[in-house]
């Protein structure tokens, strides 16, 4: 009676977001969504048509399938920006608080490079995830 009295106490916790430090921005620190099976689906449906899409323009060579193939690769990016980022602190943007739409019209590239990094690594299932 004891043991099943303990196991009801216990309650698993879970966090759907995960906060990181910037490696990239001494102080900046950013929250992003966890992945869960119904994100994951969400992202999916997202990203497929532009996708379809890019795959057809990096078969081209023509200057207009370069540019295409550019602004679909930025599209997924900001994407998986919009999708993921929860919040974002530490940083300042011409005296304003950054947020996920001043951020990515006039923050720092290489950060908003990093933050998306971070987003596809939760998106996407590691080698070791799959085979499980």
């Amino acid at each position: 009676m004891t043991n099943s009295l303990s196991r009801l106490h216990k309650i698993m916790t879970y966090t759907s977001t995960t906060k990181l430090e910037s490696q990239i921005c001494t102080g900046v620190q950013f929250t992003i969504r966890r992945m869960t099976l119904g994100r994951r689906l969400e992202m999916i449906r997202q990203v497929r048509d532009r996708a379809k899409r890019l795959t057809f323009h990096i078969a081209g060579d023509s200057l207009e399938d370069s540019m295409n193939t550019s602004l679909l690769v930025s599209e997924i990016e900001e994407l998986y920006l919009e999708w993921g980022l929860v919040a974002i602190e530490g940083l300042q943007i011409d005296g304003l608080t950054a947020d996920k739409h001043l951020l990515v019209s006039s923050g720092p590239e290489l950060l908003c490079k990093e933050i998306i990094s971070a987003i596809k690594a939760e998106v996407f299932l590691s080698e070791a995830e799959r085979k499980n």
